[in-house]
């Protein structure tokens, strides 16, 4: 299993219980705002990365 995908399994799990534990918007405010938060706390220039990187594996 790559890292990527063991990464995307425990996101996975993690929503899961997430579900389980807290009402259904609680959770999804969770959900959505965590990594809205990582991608925000980036310096422009990491941002920038982080596009051209998504782009180019989009284009594949």
């Amino acid at each position: 299993m790559s890292k990527n995908a063991k990464i995307a399994a425990g996101g996975v799990a993690a929503g899961i219980i997430l579900l389980i534990w807290l009402p259904w918007w609680v959770a999804f405010l969770i959900m959505i705002g965590v990594p809205t938060a990582a991608y925000l706390a980036l310096d422009p220039s990491q941002r920038r990365k982080l596009r051209r990187v998504t782009r180019k594996e989009l284009g594949r």
